[in-house]
């Protein structure tokens, strides 16, 4: 079987330099000369300058040379043709006669059933073409390239068969190949519009995405977010179907201002942010500078303020970059740690007295809460004198811990108290006017014990409990002083 794409020229038989007789000579007359052997007739091969010639097979999927026929199918289409006694061989063609070659060395036999092989290889080509045509990988430039071969083929075939019926089926074929034509066209239009669609869709995701460009933007995500959009535009440009110049200019264009206005966005953003580190460098510098100039200081309160300043400062100065925020907070906390340090070892040392402090003071009170209570003047007049000489020592011991301060001193304070009362007293029964107030004074101290009794015996706490008997002891000294 010839293939597809190797044609024979009309009106000649399959060897070169044979020479064929045309539909308009007799049927009868010369012998041509270069007329082929019976030998050459039988193995019908292609010459090598016709197989150089041939395109792809996909093009009209040719039977292949070796296909065999029936004996059947031969004898039908030998029913279409004769050999005269010359060796012509022809076809009938509609209503008549046509020659299609001439082999006067072969049997009758031989050259009918040579021809009628080449109808069935034309027609196994048509048929071949039909079932391409129900592909749907087959492409429009296939079907032209196809048609328009097929067209020559079977426009005045070298053949012997049914070429009527032939044509009609290249007809046929015509008309399906049209239709498959167009349902390819509609199916590219489909697909097309779908990779638009798709298409549409990267961009619009991109526009969105730089539509939301705010101060808030983490670039980084965001330029994620569009390598991995590009990626995708990408991948669906080499594995869709390729939509119209048009269009993917037009969305292109779409896609890359997108892009665009995301990376203007982020230089204007990284411009800023490096102003804004050099600016927080600049300040941290600063107020390193200052934190070194008071950092050996001793006005412990004082400075301790400045550097909490410097530290509300450093919070608001901003960030320099990762390397530069590590490199400056470690000057910075390396000034403050100094002060700091030196300021604990104080409070250390200092702590360490005041607890000696404490312990002298404590037991200066329990001699001076020795010398209460005092029964007359004459007591409170000594007492008096000892208590003198405990303050001058109180005072000259120094402080004490701060939480400890107030109970000492109020225990200090109520022994004078107690003493003060007993003078008090003395000086009332000096006193010319003493006599007309002692029995209205004394009134007033005996209810006023008898109030304290009773809220003594009504308090449950032991705090205020002895606060009030404290009282109460005081106005007995006072009672027993103006008796």
């Amino acid at each position: 079987m010839a293939d597809e794409n190797v044609t024979e020229p009309k009106n000649t038989t399959e060897n070169a330099g044979q020479t064929t007789k045309t539909a308009s000579q007799p049927q009868t007359g010369a012998k041509p000369t270069a007329v082929p052997s019976p030998a050459n007739i039988k193995h019908h091969a292609p010459s090598p300058a016709a197989f150089a010639k041939k395109k792809p097979a996909h093009h009209n999927a040719a039977p292949a040379a070796h296909v065999a026929y029936s004996d059947e199918d031969v004898k039908q289409a030998e029913s279409f043709g004769r050999v005269d006694d010359n060796g012509t061989v022809y076809v009938k063609d509609g209503d008549g006669e046509r020659e299609v070659g001439q082999f006067p060395d072969a049997s009758k036999e031989e050259a009918l059933a040579l021809y009628a092989r080449r109808f069935l290889d034309l027609k196994e080509k048509l048929d071949v073409f039909a079932n391409r045509l129900k592909s749907n990988t087959i492409k429009p430039h296939e079907i032209d390239e196809s048609v328009k071969l097929l067209g020559e083929e079977t426009k005045e075939p070298a053949v012997v068969g049914n070429v009527t019926e032939l044509r009609a089926q290249f007809e046929q074929l015509k008309k399906d190949g049209e239709a498959k034509k167009e349902e390819l066209a509609n199916r590219r239009k489909e697909a097309v519009a779908k990779a638009v669609q798709e298409r549409t869709a990267i961009v619009e995701k991109a526009e969105a995405v730089a539509a939301g460009l705010g101060d808030n933007t983490n670039w980084r995500s965001t330029a994620d977010k569009f390598r991995a959009l590009f990626d995708e535009w990408q991948a669906h440009q080499r594995n869709s179907v390729r939509i119209d110049r048009a269009d993917a200019d037009a969305l292109w264009k779409r896609f890359s201002a997108a892009r665009t206005t995301f990376n203007q966005q982020r230089r204007k953003w990284a411009q800023a942010r490096d102003n804004e580190r050099a600016h927080a460098k600049t300040e941290k510098e600063a107020i390193i500078a200052e934190a070194n100039e008071i950092k050996d200081s001793t006005d412990w309160a004082e400075t301790s303020r400045k550097f909490n300043e410097l530290m509300d400062r450093w919070k608001k100065a901003g960030r320099a970059g990762r390397s530069d925020d590590d490199a400056l907070w470690a000057k910075f906390r390396e000034a403050a740690d100094t002060f700091f340090n030196a300021r604990q070892a104080d409070r250390d040392q200092i702590n360490s007295s005041e607890k000696e402090n404490l312990a002298k003071k404590e037991e200066l009170l329990k001699k001076a809460e020795a010398l209460v209570p005092v029964a007359d003047a004459k007591a409170a007049k000594q007492a008096r004198q000892k208590l003198a000489e405990i303050q001058g020592e109180w005072d000259q011991i120094g402080y004490v811990p701060r939480e400890d301060m107030r109970r000492i001193e109020d225990r200090l304070d109520a022994v004078d108290r107690q003493i003060k009362a007993v003078e008090d007293a003395a000086w009332k029964k000096s006193d010319p006017e003493a006599d007309a107030r002692k029995s209205s004074f004394e009134e007033q101290l005996n209810a006023q014990l008898k109030e304290l009794d009773d809220k003594i015996a009504a308090e449950s706490d032991p705090a205020k409990k002895a606060k009030l008997e404290a009282e109460k002891a005081t106005k007995e000294q006072w009672l027993n002083a103006i008796k």
